[in-house]
This record gives structure tokens, sequence and C-alpha cells, in this order.
């Protein structure tokens, strides 16, 4: 017998060789019908899958993160098998499921593939679907594997075998079409009851830009057609939301080819947003005791690899700078934790010097591919708004509740109402996958846990999710339109201070290790802001709005009139323009809107007489006469709030 420990801890025992299933049919036939697949150990497993040891178990439903993946999975798998029926000697790369849906990268040789297809794949995805096909997993010898695939005359696959050996290799097959997977999948196609193909485009095979650009189509999937319907509308909306269209709109941010691929170049108006957001934070910063540090943009390869940060990101990375002297090497920093390690080692300290906190808006670099680029989303030079807070064992509980504190004031600040915590924790399968001492990785996590428990956070604690150096506490916000994104990150770490032997004196007169509080409650100022244009369909909270007010004259009679009140409302530290264009009124109005300006000041011939001006709140008309001094009164109010 094995023992099964669930998640409610609650312990049951079946014979060796159950499945997933089995063990839902157990509970209830009403879970065994909703289960797409299952978390066993921290790992995410087929349904029928064996399992031969004492193992902990989540069954996994179409609520799960895990049961999307396994569907969308098996959904990528099905994509392939219409392809191969409908375009013989078509070749496959690789078909992961991501975030919403699934892709997979094709090569149909010399022909192309045009958008007006995709229906003629979906319907023919539908019928294979209706067939419940069982996805049947094998394992299989390489030397089966290489010889299947050289017969298919398949080079992608057979490139991916050679980083694979014997036993740990397996073959997944549903219907007529087999593929090279680890899995996961859910039990047969039959679940798979609505499609879409959403998009074709190109990607270097392997990333590389020197290989051969193969097919890429998207697609998602859904269990009932009523959630496919409602996702078709989200995406409509959302295409309204884009930040890219809308930051380029209202003049925020724009990208050169010459500059380079993923280098945003902030614009004005998008670099006003920006500072104020950041002299926001550092205003709050300097309240509560950080000292705000600069740190350079690239720094020498050993200092990478004493971090562990060459070994993580180096081969996916900017490669080294070579110098003119021989054998020297820099890298463009991909984090900023390094050099705020050799800011607190750069002179001896006392446990009454502890905690102390080190902030900097800077600026990282990292080589993401160029089929994964996104706007402001995606991008290969971006700020954080990191901090480190280097303090003793017993402090870390309060310095992680301030920073808990800190997070949510700033996800307030920006507008966003609804948001869930999640702790990041190790997968304790894959030791591997982390550096440092297991059990001060273990004592960070229990910090995490003690911490957001006494702050009566509900938070939902995730496996497998950690960083490398330290467990973290995520922050995910839902924006306007549902949709949910991870934001702010805190994370304990006991790690880098070992690797970078930092020490303080403590009051035993004794050497000790201080423990790392690194957070980011932007995360990143380029993917916050694309993230907040969103939320706001670009109209952005008053606070942040590069223009608060436009100040209109109807004639030209009336622009001298308008300028005294754009400088008296500048004098408050007001923002806005006059709009002294040779048009009339009611085209000044409508491209006032457009630029989703939140206030308008209108002044004509009455309006100078009486000393005051025509308001129009953005979206919402006319609110009547009002003295500048009474509006500006109004707009700091606002502000403030």
């Amino acid at each position: 017998m094995i023992k099964i420990t669930l998640p409610d801890g609650s312990v049951r025992e079946y014979e060796a060789g159950t499945t997933s299933m089995d063990i839902a049919r157990s509970i209830s036939e009403g879970l065994a019908r909703n289960v797409l697949a299952a978390k066993v150990n921290g790992e995410i497993w087929d349904a029928s899958r064996s399992i031969n040891t004492d193992s902990t178990l989540q069954l996994l439903t179409w609520n799960d993160t895990g049961g999307k993946f396994a569907f969308w999975h098996s959904s990528a798998h099905l994509m392939a098998e219409a392809l191969e029926s409908l375009y013989p000697g078509v070749k496959f790369g690789i078909g992961p499921a991501i975030e919403n849906g699934f892709y997979y990268d094709i090569d149909l040789g010399e022909r192309s593939l045009s958008p007006e297809e995709l229906p003629k794949i979906e319907e023919k995805m539908l019928e294979l679907a209706r067939q419940k096909n069982e996805y049947k997993r094998s394992n299989v010898s390489k030397a089966d594997a290489v010889d299947y695939f050289r017969k298919k005359d398949d080079e992608y696959k057979l490139e991916l075998l050679q980083d694979l050996t014997d036993g740990e290799i397996t073959f997944y097959q549903q219907g007529n079409f087999v593929d090279l997977c680890r899995g996961p999948h859910i039990q047969n196609t039959e679940k798979i009851k609505a499609v879409k193909l959403t998009n074709i485009a190109g990607a270097y095979w392997r990333g590389d830009e020197k290989r051969k650009q193969l097919t890429r189509i998207y697609g998602i999937t859904f269990p009932q057609q009523k959630e496919l319907t409602e996702y078709l509308v989200l995406l409509e909306e959302a295409k309204k939301r884009d930040h890219r269209k809308l930051g380029a709109e209202l003049e925020l941010f724009a990208f050169s080819e010459r500059v380079g691929a993923g280098l945003v170049l902030w614009l004005p108006k998008g670099t006003i947003v920006r500072n104020r957001l950041q002299n926001f934070l550092r205003k709050e910063q300097s309240k509560r005791g950080y000292q705000e540090v600069m740190t350079p943009h690239i720094g020498k390869k050993e200092l990478y690899v004493t971090s562990g940060h060459y070994e993580k990101y180096g081969a996916d990375s900017f490669q080294p700078i070579h110098t003119p002297k021989e054998g020297e090497e820099f890298l463009l920093k991909p984090m900023n934790c390094p050099h705020h390690c050799e800011i607190y080692g750069h002179k001896p300290h006392s446990y009454r010097d502890l905690p102390i906190r080190i902030s900097e808006f800077g600026t990282v670099y990292r080589y993401e591919q160029s089929g994964e680029l996104h706007g402001l989303s995606r991008v290969r030079g971006f700020t954080q708004d990191d901090a480190h807070i280097f303090c003793t064992p017993e402090q870390v509980r309060e310095e992680f509740l301030n920073v808990l504190e800190l997070t949510k004031l700033v996800i307030a600040k920006a507008g966003f109402e609804k948001f869930t915590a999640q702790i990041s924790l190790r997968d304790l399968s894959k030791p591997e996958k982390y550096l440092g001492d297991p059990e001060n990785f273990a004592k960070a996590e229990q910090a995490i846990i003690d911490a957001v428990a006494e702050a009566g956070l509900d938070a939902l604690q995730v496996p497998g999710e950690a960083a490398f150096y330290g467990p973290k506490l995520d922050f995910m916000i839902r924006d306007a339109i549902g949709r949910q994104w991870q934001l702010g990150t805190i994370q304990v770490d006991y790690n880098l201070p070992e690797r970078f032997q930092l020490e303080y004196i403590g009051a035993d007169n004794q050497p000790h290790r201080p423990v790392m509080i690194h957070r980011a409650p932007f995360g990143s100022m380029e993917r916050f802001i694309s993230i907040l244009i969103e939320h706001t369909t670009g109209k952005l909270p008053l606070w942040l709005a590069p223009d608060q007010f436009a100040v209109l004259p109807i004639g030209e009679g009336h622009i001298e009139y308008c300028k005294n009140v754009l400088a008296q409302l500048e004098e408050a530290g007001l923002s806005g323009y006059v709009d002294d264009r040779n048009e009339t009124i009611g085209r000044k109005i409508r491209d006032t809107e457009m630029k989703k300006v939140p206030y308008m000041l209108i002044a004509g011939d009455k309006e100078m007489a009486d000393n005051v001006v025509a308001l129009r709140r953005q979206g919402e008309g006319d609110k009547g006469a009002i003295s500048v001094k009474e509006f500006e009164g109004q707009l700091l109010k606002e502000i403030s709030q």
C-alpha cells in the first residue's frame, strides 16, 4: 500500500500502481469527471499515470492553472494531428501550452499558410476531438525514437532527441498522431469542445535567428463553447486596450530598429509618467529609511559568476563585452542585487547598523528572443524599482511586514482594486534548480509564510515557482477586464549573503551573515506602465496624467487670457497646455478627448469678462463655469486623494 497526502493534509492509502483518476473516483464521480490532470509531488502528471510510491497529490481541473496547462498542451497535439491530416509531410518543432492557449511551430516546406485556412484547421480539430481518442503515453528507447523520426524525415524531432538519453524519452499518441513529448496530457480528446486559432507568426527554430524560420500557429481551446464566446469578447476589449497602440497614440513611448528591438525610447509625456511613479515611491521610501544608490549598467563577469546570475542567465543573455585588456570581460547587468551586495560589503557593519535599506531605479538587460518581445511588457532593457534590505534574522519578520504594507500602498495608489498573493516555494523534487543551503532556503520559506499569516493576507502557496536563490511573495492583480498580472514581488534570501561573504558583527562581538530581502513593488517600470495603460484604457489617474488639463481658447483674442490661466495652474504644480491652433472649438474639444486629457478649460468673451473658465471633464461633458483658483483647489484635492 502507498500513502497519498491530499491538499487538506488528509492521508489515504491505496494499492501501488493506482492512478490519480482512480483516486478522484474514490472521492467523488463528479470530481473525477472534472479532473484534467494531477500534481504529484509538485509535478504535473497525466491523471492516468500510475503512482507507485508515497506521494502528495493535487487533482487539477479547469479552474487550476495546471489543469489548463494540460488541456492546452493536449490541444497543441490535436492541432498537430489536424495539420498532419490536411498537409501531408508537415514537420513539427515544439508545441507548448502558454499563458492563454498554445502554439506549435511547424515547417510546411515551400508552401505558406494564410489566415483564411485557419477555420479549416479548426473544423478538422473538432472533428478529431469528437473521436474521443485517448492520449497514450509510452516509454521509448533512444534508438527506437531516432528510427521513428528518421523514417518520418523530421529533422526537428531528431535534433531534440540529441539532448535526451535512454530512460527519459516518452512518446504520446492520440489517433494517428505520434509526438515526442514529456506530457502531461488530458485523458482523451473528447473534453475539447471549442477551438479558435488566433494568429500566425514566424519563429526561428530554437530561437536562433541564423536558423530556419518556421510557421508558428497560436490557438486556444475550451471545454465549452460559451467560454470561447466570452473569451473572444474579452479579446476584442483587450485589442482596444493594447498598450502598444495607446502608447503610440498618446505619445508616451516609441521603438526604433536603429536603436534595437526591445529597447524603449521614452518620449516626453511617457517620461513624465515614469518620473511621477518614481517620485511617489522615492517619497514613500524616504519615510521608511531607504537610502537611494546608483550602480553601473555593466559589471565584470566574475561579479555575476559569484552571484550565480551568470549560471542562470549567461547563455540566454547579452554576450560578454571584451575590453582591450586580454581576458577581461564585462556583462550588461542582468540584475541589480550583486551590485547592492558590493555596496553593503564596502565597509564593516555592526548589528546596530542594521537594517540597511538600499534602493535604486536600476536598468537591467536580458536578451529576450525577438519573437517573445511585446511592447513594454517584454523588453530587453527594463528598469526595476529595486531595493535590498540587509537585516539580522530577528528583523526579517518586521522588515517583511513593512515591505508588504508598502507594496499594498503602491497597488492601491495605481488604482488596482483586486489582487491576490502567491507564496512561491521550492519544488522539493528538483533540488538542483536552487542555489545555496537547503536549510536556509527552508528558513526563508517559513519566514514568508509566517509574515503573510501575521499580516492577515490570504495567499496561495505554489511549489516550484521560487526564484533560484530564494522563495518569494508575488502580488497578482486583476485589471478592469478581469485579466491577472503579476506585479510586485518580495523575496527572502539567505543565499547571496553567503556567496558574497557578507557579514555584520553581532552583540556577541562575532561575525554573522545578514539576511537579504529583495523587493520591487512596481516590478519593472516598463511592464507596470503597460498594465496601467491597458487597465485604464489610457485614461491614467489624474496624478499620473502627463497633461492634467488643456486650456482651449475659443478665438485668437482669448489666447493671452488662456496662457495666463496656464501659468497660474503651473505655478501650483499642475501640468497642462494651451491649444492655440487655428481650429474651431468643437475640433479642439474632440482632439483633447482623443488625447484622454482629464480636464478641459474653455475660455471665450464671457469667461474673460467673468474671470472664469468653462469646465469639461473627459468623457463627461460640460461641468459649468469655475474660477481658476477653485479649479486649482479641486485638482490638488483630487490628486492628494
